[in-house]
């Protein structure tokens, strides 16, 4: 038998001792006074006299970390998930069934204390108990400690032990907590209404993702876990209600990695009447707003650099950010023969844009081959804009640490967003990337119902050559529209990332509480 096996076949027996003995191991209720955070917080300043001039008792609940003996006295530090408080017990002093309940007493048992409170001659608050109460025996042991990254998934996978043996894993989703506040708090006082949409759709809209598929049996159709609640919330924009906002599960059928998990948390919102330009100034508000109130300043720490928020953010559109941060001549970011060239002379693949194809300039990659194929084969218009992105991605994102807006992207890949005036083949876009990584996303919306049922149409054709990530056609989407909607800006923003970088955690997995991960074999 292992070290552990004996371990639990040891809690048990005491479990059994308890019941035996006519103590319940797992009571209902438990009328208590403080936790020990809050007795911390109420008393931690009176001095011994004062504790023993007042006579304070107090009901106190929870969980064993340390267990002393020492003779007819023990010792015994309580634990709530944030804070100690110290108990004295002796042993002379309780009744048979609270002397039960210390005999057959371990680490990780929740108990009930009831006692008065005093400060010990070292100084240190305590309870002086004279009953004990057993809330929950634990039949196995903690953890003492996670050690080291070879531990990593196993505090992704039992959370609940991460919590109780680590520290940071509480501030970190405490810190999420108050960017959720935050957001609505500021929303709110910004006059927009929060609402809900539905998670399950005939149709996947609102984002270039695969979805997962589940089917509802009463009504026998296949539905989707929604990817986002873009149209959702921009067909109550037609309804009338100009300012709305969501924080929204979103589900994407898509790889995992330090930035992606396949559900995620989103803040969307919708304001009508306002463009692009606008809601950069008004996330800029936003961000600064949420890192004076959570850290005390405008300027958050991520891994190891302190990254300032003060405004305003640097502007680039996708040519110039290429130009700036990639070395390249922006003339030379006109047309899609220039970029190939540009990923020739890098020794780079071009991009397969779409699946499945036999178009020689995705078959081989190479500039003379492209040359040769575009005197007589007809280029897809949209490959301009998804090479011009894949050249972004390759050249910039990295580089993007401190807060940046890049604005102006291409209709290819941005099928919702209205066309930019200046120049047809971009819209009025923008991403916000921090810490080298996509924050937010937001446009000006396309409320042409006739512009938009052709974005769908082209969509549809990148589908039917299989870039399986295209956007459906949306019917009912297409008639909200056609009954008017107001020009409208709207922005998402991951709320996931947002908090990796406010608690300065590496990976999405440190800030999602239980992450999607690959079931391991037991054998129980």
């Amino acid at each position: 038998m292992s070290e552990l096996e004996t371990q639990i076949e040891n809690r048990r027996r005491k479990r059994e001792a308890l019941v035996e003995q006519g103590v319940d191991p797992y009571p209902t209720r438990y009328e208590f006074d403080l936790e020990p955070s809050q007795v911390l917080e109420q008393f931690g300043e009176r001095s011994a006299e004062e504790l023993e001039a007042q006579e304070q008792r107090l009901r106190v609940p929870g969980r064993v970390r340390a267990l002393r003996k020492h003779g007819k006295t023990s010792f015994v530090d309580l634990h709530d998930g944030q804070n100690k408080l110290q108990v004295m017990i002796r042993r002379p002093q309780l009744d048979e069934a609270a002397q039960t309940v210390l005999e057959n007493l371990d680490l990780g048992d929740f108990l009930g204390v009831d006692g008065r409170l005093i400060r010990t001659r070292t100084g240190e608050l305590t309870v002086a108990a004279d009953d004990l109460i057993m809330l929950s025996k634990s039949l196995r042991p903690l953890p003492e400690k996670w050690h080291g990254l070879a531990d990593v998934e196993a505090r992704y996978r039992r959370r609940y032990l991460d919590l109780v043996v680590n520290p940071e894993p509480r501030q970190v989703f405490e810190i999420r907590a108050a960017l959720v506040r935050g957001m609505r708090s500021f929303l709110d006082a910004h006059g927009f209404l929060e609402v809900e949409t539905p998670m399950m759709q005939a149709i996947a809209g609102g984002a270039a993702a695969r979805p997962f598929v589940t089917h509802h049996n009463a009504l026998d159709i296949d539905l989707y876990l929604r990817i986002a609640p873009e149209l959702y919330l921009k067909r109550l924009l037609v309804g009338g209600l100009h300012k709305v906002y969501e924080i929204n599960r979103n589900f994407r059928n898509e790889g995992i990695s330090t930035q992606h998990n396949p559900e995620f948390t989103m803040l969307e919102f919708y304001w009508a009447y306002s463009d692009y330009r606008q809601l950069m100034d008004f996330t800029e508000e936003l961000l600064i707003r949420l890192a004076t109130d959570i850290h005390g300043e405008p300027a958050i720490t991520w891994q190891g650099a302190r990254l300032n928020l003060e405004p305003p953010w640097p502007r680039y559109t996708i040519k110039q950010a290429i130009s700036h941060f990639g070395g390249i001549d922006e003339s030379r970011l006109d047309h899609v023969a220039d970029l190939a060239a540009i990923f020739d002379e890098r020794k780079v693949p071009l991009p397969k844009v779409v699946k499945d194809t036999s178009h020689p300039v995705l078959q081989s990659g190479s500039r003379a081959e492209y040359e040769k194929s575009h005197a007589g084969t007809e280029i897809p218009d949209d490959w301009y804009g998804r090479f011009l992105m894949e050249l972004f991605e390759e050249t910039v994102e990295e580089k993007l640490q401190e807060p940046t807006f890049i604005i102006d992207y291409p209709v290819a890949v941005s099928p919702l967003a209205k066309p930019s005036a200046e120049d047809p083949r971009f819209t009025e876009r923008f991403e916000l990337y921090l810490g080298a990584m996509e924050i937010a996303n937001a446009f000006t919306e396309l409320n042409d119902p006739v512009q938009q049922a052709q974005r769908f149409r082209q969509q549809m054709q990148a589908r039917e050559l299989g870039d399986d990530e295209a956007h459906r056609f949306d019917h009912d989407y297409i008639r909200a529209l056609e009954h008017g909607m107001p020009p409208a800006g709207g922005e998402g923003i991951g709320i996931d990332r947002l908090t990796m970088l406010f608690a300065d955690c590496p990976s999405i997995r440190d800030v999602i509480l239980f992450p999607l991960l690959r079931p391991q074999p037991t054998d129980e």
